[in-house]
């Protein structure tokens, strides 16, 4: 068993490493470009909503009241009549990366010590890095990928989209493999 404070050096460095690869794989490759399709008639569609002056959340349309209001002949005409939708609505305003890119490195952080967690409570000190990369990669793998198919499931998000994701968090969590094989107390 290695204690987790003593992994603070692979959680930091495959943090860095995790947030530099994320970076190429969003701002180089082009797999990403058509993850969101643009609404037909953007520019009316925006107006109509803006009239309505939605504050930053999560919506959902048509939206019952409870889970009784799912079975009345309302509800039921206005979902086929549509449009269904699950939307985010942002803050409006100009493009700030600055937040997310701190929000996501915090998260490459929080995964790194889900990884040393798991890692370290199943192998000491000194483990051969296959084994280590083992650990840490499938823990890595699952924190950054698995979770994410929920939102196909549930939300109807594309699957291609999700498969890409899934693919990214393969990526990261041999990343974070590599780098906890590397970095692993002897």
């Amino acid at each position: 068993m290695v204690p987790i404070a003593s992994l603070w050096l692979p959680i930091l460095v495959s943090a860095v490493i995790v947030f530099i690869v994320s970076s190429i794989i969003h701002m180089v490759l082009p797999y990403h470009h058509t993850d969101f399709a643009k609404v037909p008639s953007e520019d009316q569609v925006m107006e109509s909503l803006r009239k309505f002056n939605l504050p930053p959340g999560d919506y959902m349309l048509p939206r019952p009241d409870s889970m009784k209001g799912m079975k009345s002949p309302e509800f039921k005409e206005k979902m086929t009549r549509g449009p269904v939708a699950v939307m985010t609505v942002m803050k409006s305003g100009p493009p700030s990366m600055g937040q997310s890119l701190v929000q996501w490195f915090l998260y490459l952080l929080v995964v790194g010590v889900f990884s040393a967690y798991v890692t370290g409570r199943a192998l000491a000190t000194g483990a051969p890095y296959l084994t280590v990369f083992r650990f840490a990669g499938c823990t890595a793998f699952l924190c950054y990928a698995v979770a994410l198919w929920q939102d196909s499931i549930w939300y109807k998000r594309k699957w291609s989209t999700t498969l890409k994701n899934t693919f990214d968090g393969l990526v990261y969590g041999l990343m974070t493999a590599g780098t906890f094989g590397w970095l692993w107390p002897r």
